[in-house]
């Protein structure tokens, strides 16, 4: 009797030990799993942010903002009448005169920096000799021109006979690019050129307001 009595104790500890064991292995795959399944992100986590190129409030930024950093529109030939005034006078052989492009459009536009300018047979024709070296005494500056409104550049020409080695040679006037504008004005104003290239009769500043 004593035997059954161990017998049945050792079944019923047995059967407790192996329900803990089951018991503990069971929580220890719950924890696995909620574990892994709290480090997973979510579908809103996995999304990538927007690239540095990309625009979010940019692209929905007003064209107004781009067209007041982009300013006027620059001037050109086109829009522009050309004249002098050599009312400034000279020394040492050379003529002193402004440089004035008119506003002739209907629009206000942006003369900023230095014309182009070189002498030539005609309005048709091509450059003789150098074209105008840049003088910088004049700081650069944005001249806003409203329509009828003029900006003024000093230009200075040397004569040609102070050049023992100047190939004279007849000009009609002047060929007058504006600041960053392919298209050309001519001006006319007999005046004796070098077709020598290394000799520069000409100079011009910067344009400021008139």
């Amino acid at each position: 009797m004593r035997s059954q009595r161990i017998k049945h104790a050792l079944v019923v500890t047995t059967a407790a030990a192996a329900a803990l064991l089951l018991s503990g292995c069971g929580g220890g795959a719950a924890q696995t799993q909620a574990a892994t399944t709290s480090a997973t992100p979510s579908a809103s986590e996995t999304s990538s942010p927007p690239a540095s190129g990309e625009a979010t409030d940019t692209a929905a930024a007003p064209a107004s903002s781009q067209a007041t950093q982009t300013g006027t529109a620059l001037c050109q030939a086109s829009g522009l009448k050309a004249t002098t005034d050599s009312t400034g006078g000279g020394a040492a052989g050379s003529i002193y005169m402004k440089l004035i492009l008119t506003n002739s459009g209907a629009a206000p536009c942006l003369l900023k920096g230095y014309a182009g300018v070189s002498l030539t047979d005609g309005p048709d024709g091509d450059p003789i000799g150098a074209a105008a070296t840049r003088d910088d005494s004049t700081p650069v500056t944005d001249v806003v021109l409203a329509p009828g409104q003029a900006g003024v550049a000093t230009l200075r020409y040397t004569q040609a006979a102070n050049f023992g080695d100047c190939t004279r040679t007849p000009a009609a006037g002047f060929r007058v690019y504006p600041p960053e504008d392919t298209a050309s004005l001519f001006l006319a104003q007999p005046l004796d050129a070098c077709s020598n290239t290394e000799i520069n009769l000409l100079t011009i500043g910067a344009f400021q307001p008139k």
